[in-house]
């Protein structure tokens, strides 16, 4: 039985001995086939340890360094180059005086602490999330009321670094800042506004910002365009901004230039209101005994006056100062109202005349004399008697001298009364020469308002265009 026992034992021993020779030729023989020709699977094993620490956070050595501080801290400031490329133009507000703007905003500097060795020299990129853990420029928008980062898929933030150190930052964002503008020439004018970009905490002896091609630094895309302006020039400039309790930071301003279309307001307030003006003088072709005809055609252009100047002062700020259109609008419905005075006064001249007519028929005269009394008189014995020889038919009575003068002073009178009403009267009639004829009026309106109104336009076009 021990016999059997041994002889089981060896033929194990042998067999396992046996196989473990076979796999040390294999292995030995695998090697040398992978040492000349190499093989996927070592390959593949030496490419995930390359992988492996090539880590962003590895290669960039972020956890070795405190980037809360800036490049290069407690020596010279450091440079900071800055570009941006305008997508779009979204709005302008009048009321607000303000504007939005989609831009990219891309920053140039150097930190010495992310270089990594690199035999391609190529660079690295990463996304918004590298951003928390290096240090990046502080810059803001001055004057910015909102802004924000777009973040649809992800946060449109990108970082390449370069071997040397280089760093380019974008970032896609959408701002809307303050314009101050100038509305004494609206619709005509012209309105410039500036976005401005400045470091928040770091002043010029820590951090130089500055345009990094000059006027090249900003580029616009062709397809931008506004339904009220004309963009007309977009151009660069820089400098230093000094704050009382910080100090001297360096600011760029993003400068654009806007035309404003005039043809917009030439339909809807300007046209209008010159039809207006010009339908209020039809009433000097209707009758002046039209009287509601006349007064409801007055009324109606003053309100439609009125109406266009509130719906044209509702889409503006209000400003302590006139604007170009007031002036024309004003200017307008003051035309219009003088139409309204001039039928006012045509029917109060005409009433005056009418009642002037009435009462000059009504009234006797002043003074009557007897033409009997008075043709006896003349047969006084002053006279001679071939005049009394051509007074046949008179009374012959003997009259007596006395009564004879006191008559012909009663005649004196009465004539000198005669006189003076007729001399009143005709001087009444040179006073009241236009109120016998109020048509003359409107013939005169016809001429003079569509003159001075003429006149107006002339000079104002000419002023503001």
């Amino acid at each position: 039985m021990s016999r059997f026992t041994t002889a089981v034992f060896l033929l194990l021993c042998a067999s396992v001995c046996g196989q473990c020779g076979k796999m040390k030729h294999s292995l030995r023989r695998t090697s040398e086939q992978h040492h000349k020709h190499g093989t996927s699977l070592f390959k593949k094993m030496l490419d995930e340890t390359k992988t492996h620490q090539l880590k962003s956070d590895h290669l960039l050595r972020v956890d070795d360094h405190d980037f809360t501080m800036r490049p290069a801290f407690a020596g010279p400031a450091v440079p900071v180059g800055v570009d941006v490329q305008v997508e779009s133009l979204d709005s302008i507000s009048e009321v607000d005086m303000d504007f939005t703007m989609t831009l990219y905003l891309r920053h140039y500097w150097k930190d010495e602490r992310l270089s990594f060795p690199s035999k391609t020299n190529k660079s690295m990129t990463f996304d918004g999330r590298l951003v928390k853990k290096i240090w990046v420029p502080d810059v803001f928008f001055v004057h910015s009321k909102r802004s924000f980062i777009h973040d649809t898929t992800t946060e449109n933030i990108m970082i390449r670094v370069y071997p040397d150190g280089h760093v380019l930052y974008s970032l896609r964002v959408t701002v809307t800042s303050a314009c101050n503008m100038d509305f004494s020439r609206f619709p005509l004018d012209t309105q410039t506004c500036t976005l401005e970009l400045e470091s928040y905490a770091y002043t010029d002896e820590d951090l130089m910002l500055y345009w990094k091609s000059g006027d090249e630094s900003l580029s616009t895309d062709d397809k931008i365009s506004l339904s009220q302006f004309l963009i007309q020039e977009f151009h660069t400039t820089s400098r230093l901004a000094f704050y009382s309790s910080t100090g001297w930071y360096n600011r760029l301003y993003i400068n654009f230039t806007l035309r404003r279309h005039i043809f917009f307001f030439l339909l809807q307030t300007y046209f209008p209101a010159t039809l207006m003006v010009m339908l209020s003088w039809v009433s000097f072709w209707i009758d002046r005994r039209a009287v509601p005809a006349r007064v409801s055609l007055g009324i109606t252009t003053v309100l439609t006056m009125s109406t266009i100047i509130t719906g044209v002062n509702a889409s503006m700020p209000r400003v302590s100062y006139i604007k170009a259109v007031d002036i024309y609008l004003w200017v307008s419905f003051v035309f219009v109202f003088l139409s309204v005075l001039e039928y006012a006064a045509v029917n109060y001249l005409t009433t005056v005349h009418d009642g002037t007519d009435r009462k000059s028929k009504e009234k006797p005269l002043p003074c009557t004399c007897d033409i009997s009394q008075a043709r006896t008189m003349i047969l006084d014995e002053t006279y001679s008697k071939p005049d009394t020889n051509g007074l046949t038919g008179y009374t012959q009575a003997p009259v007596s001298s006395e009564k004879a003068a006191d008559k012909q002073d009663h005649m004196v009178v009465c004539l000198s009364l005669a006189n003076e009403a007729t001399a009143a009267k005709k001087k009444s009639l040179r006073g009241f020469r236009i109120i016998q004829n109020t048509h003359v009026i409107d013939a005169y309106s016809r001429m003079i308002f569509p003159g001075a109104f003429i006149f107006f336009n002339l000079i104002y076009w000419s002023v503001y265009c």
